[in-house]
């Protein structure tokens, strides 16, 4: 196991959002995604380490919360939105691992569609980008950082992100399925942090927490070198 340097104060607040969402057509049919929250979860595992005070936003997944954390369970797009937005405030560092679907069914039923009655076709409108709003929100000595999960040419629509989305930091990381290390609800990762300064690091393939490790602690330099030049 890596040597954890406890360097963050515990003044420093982390709102980590992780899992999926999940978007309804009724009461029992919805659209997900295979995220299974391991890296969300181990970034809140790696940030307590390091002393840091951490808020969990978590979609629906099958995985305890570190001891210490403060777990705010969500299922929707909307309703991660609305507890994020809560706890934006008071935290210095955001890190958004959170898969959200990104479009939910136009039409909801409020209760069981038949069989019979399900058209085939269905009409879809865009869930809030709940990254990208936390970002046009946050303050100067606030630290955003996003998680770009692609499938092709990750590194370029990281960047591209990166500066649509007004983010601090990104990680890239390549997914699919096939039980490669970035396989969704696989246990090792492989990724790429890039800063909005120009920083660029990789990290693995490891096991998530290792990961996370590495990248909590790079967060944690940066902001404190940000807020460094802030206060200077």
């Amino acid at each position: 196991m890596p040597v954890v340097r406890l360097l963050a104060p515990m003044s420093i607040r982390c709102l980590v959002t992780a899992g999926p969402t999940r978007e309804f057509f009724d009461p029992v049919r919805f659209i997900t995604n295979p995220s299974s929250g391991k890296m969300g979860y181990a970034i809140a595992q790696a940030a307590l380490e390091q002393g840091c005070t951490v808020d969990l936003v978590s979609g629906p997944v099958s995985l305890t919360e570190p001891d210490g954390a403060i777990l705010y369970p969500v299922v929707t797009g909307d309703e991660m939105l609305a507890q994020v937005d809560a706890l934006f405030g008071p935290c210095d560092i955001l890190i958004k691992t959170a898969a959200v679907c990104d479009f939910r069914p136009k039409d909801y039923s409020d209760k069981k569609v038949k069989k019979s009655d399900v058209s085939l076709t269905v009409e879809f409108e865009p869930v809030v980008d709940i990254l990208k709003t936390m970002a046009q929100q946050k303050k100067s000595t606030q630290t955003v950082v996003g998680f770009a999960a692609e499938t092709t040419d990750v590194e370029g629509y990281a960047r591209r992100k990166l500066q649509e989305k007004n983010l601090d930091l990104i990680v890239a990381n390549q997914v699919g399925r096939g039980g490669g290390p970035n396989a969704f609800e696989s246990d090792s990762n492989k990724v790429i942090l890039l800063g909005k300064d120009g920083l660029r690091q990789e990290f693995g393939p490891a096991p998530k927490l290792e990961i996370a490790r590495l990248l909590m602690q790079a967060i944690l330099d940066w902001h404190q070198a940000h807020a460094t030049k802030i206060q200077g």
